[in-house]
Formats: structure tokens, sequence, C-alpha cells
């Protein structure tokens, strides 16, 4: 009998207490996209995080803004992160179960959509990017870091066992400019674009929902 293929949270809900345990890899650059990312946002914004894990970097920005969703298709990641607000409650953050798409992240509309480390994971990005840009108000913000790995053959095979390893469902084999490009074309107009660290593979893109109806 051919096995059938297993959900694409499963593997996120199988390793999220294990996630949520880790440190972080690099604290100075990740210090670097908060301190970009708060200069964006205001204190009366409405924020929506997709892709936001265990909730520990809504739980650091949320205070800075008016209202914030913080919003992950994985269970089990929105169990830890609902954990961790009722140990240090935020009163206007909420977190959420849903992936993009899905009604539960609200119909906004927002003053900016985050999407760190998640847009390389999607299957289906232009529906994604066109989703966020129905969601945030015109002029709103989509502010992302994504991991850019191009289309380097050792990538590829890198990608090709860690998935069979592991069941991930899918990372795309983006690139910087293939990324934007994306982003543009559904409605964004791209405002800033960088590195972090400077000549990595994790893209820091802001981007501006444009006036026209969507």
């Amino acid at each position: 009998m051919r096995q059938q293929p297993r959900p694409p949270w499963a593997f996120w809900d199988r390793i999220a207490r294990k996630y949520a345990g880790r440190k972080i890899a690099n604290p100075e650059n990740y210090q670097a996209t908060l301190t970009r990312t708060r200069s964006y946002l205001g204190p009366e914004d409405k924020v929506l995080e997709l892709g936001a894990g265990t909730a520990s970097t809504a739980l650091l920005l949320a205070p800075g803004v008016g209202q914030y969703t913080a919003s992950d298709f994985s269970a089990e990641m929105v169990k830890i992160g609902q954990e961790k607000l009722a140990a240090d409650p935020c009163p206007n953050l909420r977190i959420v179960q849903g992936a993009p798409g899905d009604a539960a992240l609200g119909d906004g509309p927002y003053d900016a959509v985050l999407a760190f480390n998640l847009l390389h994971l999607i299957p289906d990005l232009p529906a994604a990017l066109e989703d966020s840009a129905r969601r945030l108000r015109p002029g709103g913000l989509l502010i992302s870091k994504t991991i850019c790995i191009g289309h380097a053959l050792h990538m590829r095979l890198l990608i090709a066992v860690v998935r069979r390893i592991f069941g991930v469902a899918f990372v795309a084999r983006l690139t910087p400019h293939e990324l934007e490009a994306q982003i543009t074309a559904a409605g964004f107009q791209v405002i800033e674009s960088a590195s972090y660290p400077a000549g990595g593979r994790s893209r820091y893109i802001v981007a501006r929902r444009g006036d026209g109806d969507l």
C-alpha cells in the first residue's frame, strides 16, 4: 500500500518543543532584524505575523504596537506560544492557528504583515503574497526575512536529504531577485532589501502595498 504523505505541519508539530528550547543562532543578526522592523512599526499599528512559531518574536514586538496577531499553522507551535503568553501576559497580543488564506488570521486591514523565515516554506508563494496584500491597508507594509538558497547543486542535494529524513514538505530554491520579483508581482513596491549578515542567505525585505484595488 502506498504511504500517505504527511501533512505539512506534522514536521513542525514534532519538533516544536525542541525548537522552542533552542538558542538563537546569531543574536546580533536577530537584534538587527528586530531593530529594523521596529523602525517601520508605530504605536497604533495593527500587525499580523505569519509563521510566528512559538511567538518569541511576537512577544518582543507586540508591546510597541496597537494590536498584534501572531499566527502559525502548527498546533503545537501555537500551544507553546500561548503558554509563553500566559506566563508573560501582553494584552494586545493574540496567538492563533492558521496559514495564509485562513479566516483565523482576520480580515484586517492590517498596517503590517510580518513573515520571518517563512516564505521559502510556502509551496504557493504567489497566492500567499496576494492574500497578505488583501489583508493590508493601501500603503501597508510586508516585512519579511527569507532564506534564499538559490539554485546551487549542493543546496538542492541538501534539501533532498533534509526532506527525506525529517519530512519537511517543501523548501523553495529562491534567489533574492526571484523573491523580490514575486513580491512585486503581488502588488508591492520593494522599499528595502538587505542581507543579514552581509553576503548571507537570509534576505530582509520591506515592501509597500500599492494603492490600487486587489
